[in-house]
């Protein structure tokens, strides 16, 4: 692939803005071209795109193209910073109403030079506040497609649309439906704005030579002009990648916008070194429904705030993932101490969840044309969720993690939105490490709280992921938990469910259809505070679910804690895959009889804590400088 680097404007609005500071302080920068000021880090403009496409492994020649009156300067900065002479191209032009435009000016790079390749074309005078920009995700996206392709960005507030390109993108396909430049007010709501960062495929080079026999006037030849008839008029497929940062400095600017960018910029830069970001993600209990997530169900599930799961994430000069001390050991006492440790811990702690986490957060933004920035971290865990009782500690580390990425890489809901991140999470677990879920509990440690949830097939064919709806959690009642102090592998309590269910098996079929009528009836019961028909409901999904996983798969320790809830009075059912109980009791004393009953016979007991979004103390939502 080539890269043109475009340098030849002429006489612009912040060189004749220096030339007459009576301030003195700019006096040094006279007759300097914008792309040879100082940028961000006192390094020049074009130092920083040098630097970005200065590699053979990217591109096999980079073409600077510039003008007669600038070209002395350009050739002494290629001199001192191993650009290769030969490749700077002089368009001849001395004055501003000489100048030839940018698409001539690429079109010369195009003929002067025989170019026969793919093309990169970048405005080399644009401030761009990512410093450590990875051109690599962006040719990887590019080859993907079978068309042109534009950087965009989302404009900051205050920003104006009438002076950038502006596009709106497919969010399904990633192609540009349509491209304005400068366009006027109510032209369009987008505030996605095209930038000169373009790759052009070698077949559509001949459209730049249609294009200026269209199109004579100089002020017609404009790279924005040039995509707004390439997508508009000519119906050339051209795609779109979102790069999360922001671009300045383009076009006609004066010495205020150069100055308050550069501290903006420099702002940025230094804030960024020292961020750390710690978020966390809570356990959850299924209250009504589980498990029909799976199965094209309905359920109710409360984030609890009794056990969580913390993530933190701060800018390294290499990527490190830092194993857990308990849950990641690589050193032990002895080899007693290793069998012990691996006979109950198991092999596998959460290193191994934030690795596939990171590495289908890269997946999944060079499919979705998200170009990262360049920059390393260390991600650290920690999480208090009690193993392998079905309380969802492993995706709540997803979710954590998840989460340090998103801000991290300043990504929004536009990039990826929040009914759409459950199934992230869930596909980490089952592409990543062939974990068996559903969707449930990563639906409630995204939206959190107490969130109904309908998986309907007609739902999840249609959109992909089902109909989530926020319940007022201050409606909860008074759940407990109970859970086995040395639990198995949880997962076998699925047994052959799932195939009988693929098989169309009549019973397991209306065991979904009733798991998902007592979730209705349970929102009533919630929403009514109905706490004696909703310890109705949740005895019926425990029998519901007896009777098609059966009690020799529920198992001795899951079937002792429901037997114990049932002699004391109390609600019981299975808040996730098993290993854990959850009961309703209201009455104070009866449920001090059951705390001790459970304790005596060996299981861990507590009050469950309902997680509230918006007012639970403690919450880890803010980064840590």
């Amino acid at each position: 692939m080539i890269c043109i680097l475009l340098v030849a404007g002429h006489g612009t609005l912040l060189e004749s803005h220096i030339k007459n500071d009576q301030s003195g302080l700019y006096a040094f920068l006279e007759d300097v071209p914008k792309a040879l000021l100082p940028g961000v880090g006192g390094k020049k403009i074009l130092d920083f795109w040098w630097k970005a496409v200065n590699t053979r492994q990217l591109f096999s020649e980079v073409y600077l193209v510039t003008n007669a009156d600038k070209y002395k300067h350009y050739e002494r900065w290629a001199t001192a910073n191993d650009f290769p002479v030969e490749n700077i191209i002089n368009d001849g032009t001395t004055t501003y109403d000489a100048r030839l435009g940018g698409v001539a000016d690429l079109e010369l790079a195009v003929s002067s030079k025989k170019l026969n390749d793919d093309i990169m074309v970048i405005a080399g005078d644009m401030l761009c506040a990512d410093q450590d920009l990875d051109l690599t995700q962006v040719l990887r996206f590019f080859r993907l497609k079978e068309g042109e392709l534009a950087i965009y960005y989302e404009m900051e507030e205050g920003e104006c649309t009438s002076s950038r390109g502006i596009v709106e993108v497919c969010p399904h396909s990633h192609r540009i439906t349509r491209f304005w430049e400068k366009p006027g007010p109510g032209e369009t709501d987008s505030r996605m704005a095209s930038v000169v960062f373009y790759c052009f495929r070698r077949e559509s080079l001949p459209a730049l030579r249609t294009f200026l026999d269209r199109f004579p006037r100089t002020e017609e030849r404009v790279l924005g002009g040039y995509m707004e008839w390439l997508i508009n008029v000519a119906g050339v497929p051209v795609y779109g990648m979102k790069l999360p940062t922001g671009f300045q400095l383009i076009g006609q600017v004066g010495l205020p916008d150069y100055t308050k960018c550069l501290a903006h910029y420099s702002t940025m830069k230094t804030q960024r070194t020292v961020k750390t970001i710690t978020r966390r993600a809570y356990a959850r209990i299924g209250i009504v429904g589980n498990p029909s997530d799976g199965y094209f169900g309905k359920t109710i599930s409360m984030s609890i705030a009794n056990f969580w799961a913390e993530v933190t994430i701060s800018e390294s000069p290499t990527l490190v993932l830092l194993p857990h001390p308990l849950n990641d050991p690589t050193e032990f006492g002895s080899l007693l101490d290793l069998f012990y440790i691996s006979r109950k811990e198991g092999y596998l702690g959460g290193l191994r969840l934030l690795q596939a986490t990171c590495k289908k957060f890269y997946q999944f933004c060079s499919e979705k044309g998200i170009a990262l920035s360049k920059k390393n971290f260390t991600l650290k865990y920690n999480v208090n969720i009690p193993r392998q009782v079905g309380l969802a500690g492993s995706s709540a580390i997803v979710s954590a993690a998840l989460r340090c990425l998103l801000e991290f890489y300043n990504l929004t809901d536009d990039d990826l939105p929040k009914s759409l991140r459950p199934n992230f999470i869930l596909d980490v677990e089952k592409e990543e490490l062939f974990i068996t879920a559903g969707l449930q509990d990563r639906v409630v440690q995204v939206y959190e709280g107490l969130v109904y949830m309908d998986f309907s097939k007609s739902i999840m064919e249609k959109q992909g992921f089902g109909h989530y709806e926020p319940m007022d959690v201050t409606c909860a009642p008074p759940f407990w938990l109970a859970y086995l102090r040395d639990p198995s592998d949880s997962g076998v309590i699925h047994s052959d469910v799932r195939q009988r269910w693929l098989n169309g098996d009549p019973d397991v079929v209306e065991a979904m259809r009733l798991f998902a009528e007592l979730t209705d009836n349970a929102k009533e019961a919630i929403e009514g505070k109905n706490w004696t028909l909703l310890a109705e409901l949740m005895n019926k999904n425990l029998e519901l679910r007896r009777s098609i996983f059966t009690d020799e798969c529920l198992g001795r320790g899951n079937l002792r804690m429901i037997e114990i809830a049932k002699q004391h009075g109390s609600a019981v059912k299975l808040p996730g895959s098993g290993g854990a109980v959850i009961g309703l009791c209201s009455d104070p004393v009866k449920l001090v009889e059951l705390k001790r009953a459970f304790q005596e016979s060996g299981f861990v007991f507590c009050q469950i804590v309902p997680y509230c979004p918006t007012t639970s103390a403690g919450r880890q939502d803010q980064p840590a400088s």
